[in-house]
């Protein structure tokens, strides 16, 4: 894998650890039959972060204000002497330190042996939660849309009538 592919694989985990419900990422720890030893480098903590947009999505960049981000970073050892470890970071939006945890716990786990298995047992299957949750989301907003074509159109001009 090169750097780039490296670089975009990373971005995908983080961001669907991020995005997952801290209750899912809890319930996938519960369930995980040989959890590793768990030592925070540097606990759950909140801080502020400060948001950036662009005029149209596009354009100049203006500072929009401030986020409160949590961030936590762990490494993960087996019980076994010869075993690998990982270390992992993450970073989950609001004041959550329990998610920014589990996170972090699951992001070591991706830098270590249990790659394949944390990829097959916790990314996918959330990221297809995700995508059905973002899915369902875009089709209800869908429904919501108003053809203000139409409603121009029948309002385009004076009545015919009024003009006698």
């Amino acid at each position: 894998m090169d750097q780039h592919e490296d670089v975009e694989a990373r971005r995908r985990t983080a961001r669907v650890l991020a995005n997952a419900a801290e209750a899912e990422l809890a319930a996938l720890w519960e369930a995980w039959p040989d959890r590793p030893q768990v030592q925070y480098l540097r606990g759950p903590e909140a801080g502020l972060v400060m948001v950036q947009g662009r005029t149209g999505g596009t354009g100049d960049r203006f500072h929009l204000g401030e986020a409160t981000v949590t961030r936590a970073t762990v490494v993960v050892r087996s019980d076994q002497p010869d075993a690998d470890e990982g270390v992992g970071t993450a970073y989950v939006l609001g004041s959550h330190p329990e998610h920014a945890g589990l996170a972090a716990i699951f992001d070591a786990m991706l830098a270590s042996g249990r790659r394949e298995r944390v990829l097959a047992d916790v990314i996918e299957p959330l990221e297809r939660a995700q995508a059905e949750r973002d899915a369902l989301a875009r089709a209800e907003a869908r429904s919501t849309v108003v053809d203000f074509f139409t409603v121009a159109r029948e309002n385009s001009g004076p009545d015919e009538e009024d003009d006698e």
